[in-house]
């Protein structure tokens, strides 16, 4: 069966426009607590969590999600603003059923979405996916008043989590003598990325940690790292790091200023754990990861293996292959030997032990990786597009290939969570690249106008 709502990364768009909508997500409350309910192996109502980002929209959402499982008979928990990656935390150590966040990650504040997380902390299969949208076409009912859930708001949550990051790093481990640059992005972390790291010993020069509902992801975050890096070179900090809104993506910004995106981020982290005896035979990337990491790995002994785009699709591959890192250019990085998903922080803390171990020198960490040009530009579509329908988009894409040869590769995709197609192409020559990638963004917007 095909997905009606959801998408590579839960349900995400506009608020206010189906089904991002306080009636749907009542529904949606109600359906996934039924499947939720079937699925639990404990006695008694089963319990899920729900955490949210900072954007205004999250109040109403939280409500209507919150009434919803209620009246399919499922208590509830509250975490308010915390990051998705402390929900999946929080619902395996609560022994709960399902971990629900409310974030749009890295969008405006204008769009919102739903992500689910399973009892194991990690995205639900897509059985479980279907399993929810075949009780959202059924009309919505109410258990008996003695079985309706009941909702408790946990006080401590930011607490356990601050704690459990810092249980990431070996015992000893310290920041101290760093000075750190942090941008929050108005989001999610921006009560507890600043405390791990400043607990750590570090200290902490904070950015984008005054959320008001609607300044989420604008001009900060790891979505724009302008600010960041001018602040990392007018407070002559050693390093700077970004989170994005839900704080499952982190870039870092080296003391010069420039950006370290996740790419480099994951050679950092790979070649740690290869110099510490830690390392597995490869790294999952995507189809977007440069081919410079993939070079990279090879020289130094290990696999890059490309998954579809989405954190998921990662940490799927990443099963496959018995691997513990995965991750994405966007900075989603996964460390499984640590936690179940994506974690900005928890991500952030590894880079940090590979820089201590070699003496806090970036340059050092990142000498055998060299990136090759890539250009990226999304083409805006009215909604969701199927691009083998398209025989004109397939020839472009084989003109340009065959204008790269063997020096480059092409790739289109349509994004999960924004209306756009991605065109990607990547070579030896910069200049090529990036006119290529023009002239074929032009043509596929042409096409599918």
């Amino acid at each position: 069966m095909k997905k009606q709502f959801f998408g590579t990364d839960g349900i995400r768009g506009l608020v206010g426009e189906a089904p991002i909508t306080p009636d749907f997500m009542l529904k949606l409350g109600w359906a996934s607590g039924r499947v939720f309910a079937r699925q639990s192996n404990t006695a008694g109502r089963s319990l899920v969590i729900i955490g949210k980002d900072t954007r205004v929209s999250g109040y109403m959402f939280e409500s209507a999600l919150e009434a919803g499982l209620v009246a399919a008979g499922v208590d509830v928990k509250l975490l308010g603003p915390m990051p998705t990656p402390a929900v999946a935390l929080m619902t395996r150590s609560q022994n709960a059923e399902a971990g629900i966040v409310i974030s749009a990650s890295h969008n405006p504040f204008y769009d919102n979405g739903i992500k689910f997380f399973g009892a194991d902390g990690a995205k639900l299969s897509d059985e479980t996916e279907l399993a929810i949208e075949a009780e959202l076409a059924k009309e919505i009912s109410t258990v008996q008043s003695r079985d309706i859930g009941k909702v408790l708001r946990v006080v401590d949550a930011a607490g356990r989590y601050i704690e459990f990051c810092k249980s990431t790093v070996p015992e000893g481990f310290s920041l101290r003598g760093l000075r750190i640059a942090v941008d929050c992005a108005h989001g999610a972390t921006y009560h507890i990325a600043p405390s791990v790291l400043s607990e750590l010993g570090a200290e902490v020069i904070s950015m984008g940690v005054q959320p008001d509902g609607f300044n989420i992801n604008e001009g900060v975050g790891s979505t724009d790292i302008s600010q960041l890096c001018n602040l990392v070179k007018e407070s002559a900090a050693d390093l700077g790091i970004a989170f994005d809104g839900d704080g499952d993506r982190v870039l870092f910004v080296d003391g010069a200023g420039e950006l370290v995106d996740g790419d480099e981020l994951v050679y950092i982290i790979a070649m740690h754990r290869l110099a510490s005896g830690t390392s597995d035979a490869g790294v999952v990337g995507t189809q977007m990861s440069n081919l410079g990491l993939e070079l990279a790995l090879r020289e130094a002994g290990l696999q890059l293996v490309r998954a579809k785009v989405g954190d998921r699709f990662v940490k799927e591959l990443m099963e496959s292959n018995g691997w513990s890192l995965g991750g994405e250019s966007s900075g989603h990085i996964i460390c499984s030997d640590v936690t179940t998903t994506g974690d900005g922080i928890v991500a952030a803390l590894q880079v940090l032990r590979a820089l201590q171990a070699a003496g806090g020198d970036f340059s050092q960490v990142r000498a055998g990786f060299s990136k090759c040009p890539q250009t990226m530009i999304n083409v805006a579509v009215k909604g969701r597009v199927v691009l083998q329908d398209y025989p004109a988009v397939d020839a472009a894409v084989a003109a340009v290939e065959t204008s790269l040869g063997e020096r480059g590769r092409v790739l289109l995709r349509p994004s999960g969570t924004e209306p756009v197609v991605r065109v990607m192409v990547e070579g030896q020559d910069a200049a090529q690249v990036a006119r290529l990638c023009t002239d074929l963004a032009a043509q596929v917007e042409d096409i599918l106008a």
